[in-house]
C-alpha cells in the first residue's frame, strides 16, 4: 500500500508528468481516476492499475486486497461518471461492475497478468468487483449504475 501513497505523491509533484503508464503485453498499466464523493460531492482521485478492453478500461475494486471496499468504488456506485486520466489523456468515462460472462473474461484477462490474482482475492470475504471504465460522451447525462 506503500508504493500506491508514493507513487500518488509522485505525480502530484510533477503535475501528471511521471506516475502513469500505458499497459504493455502481460502487464497493467496505471491511471488516473477522478470520482465525486459520495458523501461529499467533492472531486476524488485515486490511482489504479488498469488493462484496455477494446474502448474500456478495466480495473479491479481492490483496497490492498484488504476487506473493505475502496473509497473509489463506492463512490463510483454511488456516482458512476467520473474521469480517467491515462498517458494519451483525460477521458469522461461511466463506470459498471462487469457482471456474469462479461466478468468472468475481464477476471481471467486479468489472472493472466497477475498469476497471484486468485491468491489475493481469497483474502477478501466478499467478490472483488471488476469494474469497467466505458466512454461517455463529455458532459454527457449521468445514467444510474447497474
Amino acid at each position: 500500500m506503500g508504493f500506491w501513497h508514493g507513487h500518488r505523491a509522485l505525480l502530484r509533484l510533477t503535475g501528471g508528468r511521471f506516475g502513469l503508464w500505458r499497459p504493455k503485453p502481460g502487464k497493467w498499466g496505471t491511471l488516473r481516476l477522478t470520482t465525486t464523493g459520495r458523501r461529499s460531492g467533492e472531486p476524488r482521485q485515486v490511482v489504479v492499475g488498469y488493462y484496455e478492453d477494446g474502448p474500456n478500461l478495466v480495473t479491479m475494486a481492490m483496497n490492498g486486497w484488504a476487506p473493505a471496499e475502496p473509497a473509489w468504488w463506492l463512490n463510483l456506485q454511488a456516482h458512476p461518471d467520473a474521469v480517467v486520466e491515462t498517458r494519451e489523456g483525460r477521458r469522461e468515462v461511466r463506470a459498471h461492475a462487469a457482471q456474469g460472462e462479461e466478468r468472468a473474461r475481464l477476471w481471467s484477462r486479468w489472472a493472466e497478468i497477475d498469476e497471484n490474482l486468485e491468491e489475493y482475492a481469497a483474502r477478501r470475504p466478499t467478490e472483488t468487483a471488476v469494474v469497467v471504465l466505458a466512454p461517455r460522451e463529455p458532459g454527457g447525462p449521468a445514467a444510474p449504475m447497474g
